[in-house]
């Protein structure tokens, strides 16, 4: 009996974490809508651009900037250089003549560091993060900032959009697909949870508190929820870049980036009370501990249902789900980008939580991470 409850119990957690959390928030958004009041409007900005080892691409990103039709006099623009070795800050001083400025860390500490040191330099009241890979339109700035118009806003996160290597924006897939609906709605109904890490922004007073070893994109949305103020979603503020074209870097990435969300959640547990922070509370519990917590739970669901299947023909059918359901994944794996069609889905969804699972081992064995080498895209 006890075994039943722990399989049904894993199913069912699983399915709140990827459906229930995500039905709730679309029946909570019939009760309640928090519309952003966007406005035209200018302040004073700091645009903040991070590299590392970036010659080969800043000069692109640098132009793609100064195209950016946002009143020039109100606009800086800063590179963040996280103590790079090659040409990147000679390439960046070559522009220091039309207003660029360099901040140089003296020793390679990470992203997050380097970005400290352009914080503490900017002057601008809204400060937008991008990193070198990520290309805007003309407009990206100025649709970005508008979301400031709204009071209640500390915080605004972009969208991601992959261009492939012929450079036409690639089709949305099914899991980028889920992750704008639920940005939209958190959104509608409350705030987002997290912010995309290749193009956000922030209201200064959010950053006053930087932290030179925590996940920048996270820390921030938290930061805002910490002075009352909420992170939105701006469908029109789009971050273009190449996705990772090897598929065991795009998983480092997954890890990585898994890792250091955990390391900023544990140092934000306070945030789980609810008579303090109310709804965002229920957010970041479902959001992101449910969804870190999901590989567990597959592998007490297929534990729990090996041991059952001896007794019962229901519990052997679930049994032999499971197993086809992991044989499509590991035909996936081994098929890598030639797996189309019903392999896909079930590959990604095991590399995702399997990469999860890498993350919470390193990160219970102490490993942090707050440098690596740019991806190659």
């Amino acid at each position: 009996m006890m075994l039943e409850f722990i399989f049904f119990f894993s199913i069912v957690f699983i399915l709140y974490a990827y459906f229930g959390y995500l039905l709730s928030l679309l029946i909570l958004s019939f009760f309640k809508s928090c519309p952003v009041a966007k406005g035209n409007i200018t302040p004073t900005v700091s645009f903040i651009i991070t590299a590392y080892n970036e010659e080969k691409r800043i000069v692109e990103k640098i132009e793609n900037t100064l195209k950016q039709d946002y009143p020039r006099e109100k606009l800086e623009i800063i590179v963040a250089s996280d103590c790079s070795s090659d040409r990147t800050d000679e390439i960046v001083k070559s522009y220091q003549s039309i207003g660029l400025r360099l901040v140089r860390a003296s020793a390679r500490k990470g992203k997050e560091n380097a970005q400290k040191l352009a914080v503490d330099a900017a002057s601008g009241d809204i400060l937008i993060f991008s990193d070198s890979a990520t290309i805007l339109m003309p407009d990206g700035i100025s649709k970005i900032v508008r979301n400031f118009n709204d009071p209640t806003v500390g915080c605004v996160s972009s969208v991601d959009k992959f261009i492939d290597s012929e450079g036409s924006i690639s089709g949305e897939g099914a899991y980028v697909k889920y992750e704008m609906l639920s940005r939209s709605l958190e959104t509608k109904v409350n705030t987002l949870v997290g912010l995309s890490g290749s193009f956000f922004a922030a209201r200064k007073e959010v950053c006053k508190d930087w932290s030179a070893d925590l996940q920048s994109d996270f820390n921030t949305l938290l930061n805002s929820i910490k002075i009352g103020l909420r992170g939105v979603s701006d469908p029109d503020s789009i971050g273009y870049y190449r996705n990772i074209a090897d598929e065991k870097k795009e998983f480092d990435r997954k890890v990585r980036i898994v890792l250091r969300g955990i390391s900023v959640f544990m140092r934000n547990l306070e945030l789980l009370n609810p008579l303090k922070y109310g709804l965002f509370s229920w957010q970041l519990f479902s959001h992101k501990l449910c969804r870190w917590m999901v590989p567990f739970g597959m592998l007490i669901a297929l534990g729990t249902n090996i041991l059952l299947a001896f007794n019962s023909l229901f519990y052997t059918v679930a049994l032999v789900i499971q197993i086809v359901f992991y044989s499509f994944a590991l035909a996936g794996m081994y098929l890598g980008s030639f797996s189309r069609g019903i392999l896909k889905l079930p590959f990604f969804f095991v590399s995702v939580n399997y990469a999860i699972l890498n993350a919470w081992f390193k990160y219970v064995s102490g490993e942090r991470m707050v440098s690596w080498p740019p991806s190659q895209r």
